[in-house]
């Protein structure tokens, strides 16, 4: 039997495709979300592109046919636009004249009509609602990776010493010498014999282990100080690799040991011709375009961050602050400091790009960065997915987790989760505690 999924604004806000994610059942779109969508239009950053890319859709399907009796889906699927809906139908508590309401007094109809009916909405008071009104509901889990359950980049073996003296001579081994299952392309395999340890990483094309290029690289002086701060700078280093997540919670370094990589292949070696740095802006209140002062002043509160961190990096290479550093590498146009909003739908050919803070990105959001990449261009994604500012993300949904998911059988990128703070004894404690 066919269901009835009935979408709360959010989720196409969230995914303006969300409509062909439900196989042959019929997909419902209250008409008050039509009336929220053209609200949503002229809003600023992903929020008003995906309004916008939504009514582009509907407007397409309705071509094909009325969307209030249904029009067909290419996935045999029928997309309805609703017009019913009563507040009478809720109780009168709940009979406010609210988007909300409507929606869910549409819901409510369709239902009690002993239609197999769901609600889809990452809403979480939404939901609250809808299930204290008996209305099947669900958060929509399309794109959502298992935080638990996320390939964390670094696994570990333990041989005989013999083989162990055998991987350490020579530097390399075929996996299936030693593992049972092939591991993802650049993943990293910690070998172990008693105490003794040989870091390696997988070569996709070779089909064996090998121990790392870059491990003793001190990138813009910078030297790793545990086992998954070295296998970030392998990552980070090689040029053949495209792609790079780094998963942590805040001290691990993960934005540091980006920036530093950065700077050392750009300045340095002159791989690169230019680093941007972008982080999504959550607002509290106001969206920046609403705010006094030029680009670089509104950017600020929420770049500094990004700042601290070049302070760090100065003292280490220079006796200069990290906002002169800024100011020196920006006026020779080998820096780019922005909000992600303003690069989306850029093409950076021979650059490295560093997405600061990508666990309050949708997986929409990311998919629209990474096909966008130009050629040569190196994309790094940092964050805490257990740190999320987005309200309709959480440590599943986020953009975040699911590239690295979805990239690990990549053989151009790579992902290593950081584990060990490396900030003060204090701020690793208050990491683990609060």
């Amino acid at each position: 039997m066919k269901k009835n999924f009935i979408l709360d604004t959010n989720v196409l806000i969230h995914d303006p495709n969300a409509i062909y994610n439900f196989g042959d059942n019929r997909v419902i779109v209250p008409i008050y979300v039509i009336e929220e969508i053209d609200k949503l239009k002229r809003a600023e950053g992903e929020k008003g592109r995906n309004a916008r890319v939504t009514a582009r859709l509907l407007d397409t399907l309705r071509k094909n046919g009325n969307l209030n009796t249904g029009v067909k889906l290419n996935n045999n699927g029928t997309l309805i636009v609703e017009t019913k809906g009563s507040l009478t139908s809720l109780p009168e508590f709940l009979r406010e004249d609210k988007v909300d309401n409507r929606i869910l007094s549409v819901a409510k109809e369709i239902s009690d009509n002993k239609e197999q009916t769901i609600l889809v909405t990452k809403d979480i008071n939404m939901r609250i609602k809808a299930d204290a009104l008996k209305i099947p509901v669900e958060d929509y889990e399309t794109d959502t990776i298992k935080i638990d359950e996320l390939y964390s980049g670094l696994s570990k073996i333990e041989v005989d010493e013999s083989l162990f003296n055998t991987i350490n001579k020579s530097g390399k081994i075929k996996y299936n010498e030693i593992l049972e299952n092939e591991p993802y392309p650049n993943e990293f395999v910690n070998i172990l014999n008693n105490n003794k340890s040989f870091l390696t990483k997988y070569n996709y094309t070779k089909k064996r282990l090998e121990k790392l290029s870059f491990s003793f690289n001190t990138p813009w002086s910078i030297k790793a100080r545990n086992l998954e701060q070295k296998c970030a700078f392998e990552l980070l280093l090689d040029k053949n690799i495209q792609i790079v997540t780094l998963v942590g919670k805040a001290g691990t370094g993960k934005t540091l040991l980006a920036l530093a990589s950065a700077l050392e292949q750009t300045v340095e070696q002159k791989i690169y011709k230019k680093i941007l740095v972008a982080r999504p802006i959550i607002p509290m209140g106001k969206d920046i375009g609403y705010l006094p002062g030029s680009e670089q002043e509104k950017l600020k509160p929420w770049m500094q961050p990004i700042f601290d961190n070049f302070d760090y990096l100065s003292e280490t290479k220079e006796d200069k602050s990290g906002e002169k550093v800024v100011e020196a590498l920006q006026s020779m146009g080998l820096l780019k400091i922005e909000a992600l909003t303003y690069i989306r739908g850029r093409t950076i050919p021979k650059g490295i790009i560093i997405i600061d803070e990508a666990q309050n990105l949708t997986p929409h959001e990311i998919k629209t960065i990474v096909t966008r990449a130009g050629e040569d261009t190196k994309l790094i994604f940092t964050g805490d997915p257990y740190q999320i500012d987005n309200p309709y993300l959480d440590s599943n949904s986020n953009g975040l987790t699911y590239l690295a998911e979805k990239f690990k059988n990549v053989d151009l990128a790579g992902h290593i989760t950081l584990i060990k703070g490396e900030r003060s004894k204090l701020a690793e404690i208050a990491s683990k505690l609060l």
